[in-house]
């Protein structure tokens, strides 16, 4: 299969992310994956309480300039997803009993996934944020115990709010609204719609 990819290096990505690589790559895109060695929570404390939206884009960021600080020349992308409801943001559950009381929280409720770009090339990074409203369906103790069983608590502390919406975490919901790339933390039309127009694309 022939790649519209007309850099004259693979898409550099500033992150370890299974599933953001697997976007790319199925857009026909080269990838190459690096760590960016960013500490999110340091960076997050160190931020004055920036707004949601505004946290996601400033570790997109860091992410991305981090990683084309030690790559120059390249095509850099960083990604960041921050689950917040009512203002409040949600981590990574550190175990299955925070991963109860986040789902038990969001239950019933409608909570917002804000996904931030940054794309950074030739010294200068352009950053977006695309965001998914997402409704979970009203679930009790026993539900979210049942639900927890199934995905197995490696995968629900993997991701904000413990539940990926590409497994088991799929159940958990009534209604979502926006892109499913956006979903998934890497909102991918809006991003090759950029490298589109910097002339990176065949078409």
């Amino acid at each position: 299969m022939d790649s519209p990819w007309l850099g004259p290096a693979p898409l550099l990505l500033a992150s370890t992310s299974a599933t953001r690589r697997l976007l790319l790559e199925g857009a026909a895109l080269p990838v190459e994956t690096t760590s960016p060695d960013v500490d999110e929570r340091a960076l997050e404390a160190a931020s004055g309480g920036l707004s949601p939206v505004a946290l996601a884009q400033a570790l997109a960021r860091a992410k991305a300039e981090a990683v084309a600080s030690r790559h120059p020349g390249r095509v850099v992308v960083g990604a960041d997803q921050v689950l917040a409801l009512d203002g409040t943001v949600f981590h990574k559950p550190a175990d299955a009993a925070a991963a109860r009381e986040h789902l038990a929280r969001l239950a019933g409720r409608t909570h917002s996934l804000h996904a931030a770009v940054a794309l950074a090339r030739g010294g200068v990074t352009e950053v977006f944020v695309e965001t998914a409203r997402m409704t979970m369906r009203p679930l009790g103790a026993p539900a979210i115990a049942a639900y927890i069983a199934c995905a197995g608590e490696a995968r629900v502390r993997a991701s904000v709010g413990g539940y990926q919406l590409e497994g088991p975490g799929i159940h958990l919901f009534e209604r979502v609204e926006g892109d499913h790339s956006t979903v998934l933390g890497l909102p991918l039309i809006p991003l090759l719609t950029r490298l589109r127009a910097a002339g990176l694309l065949r078409f």
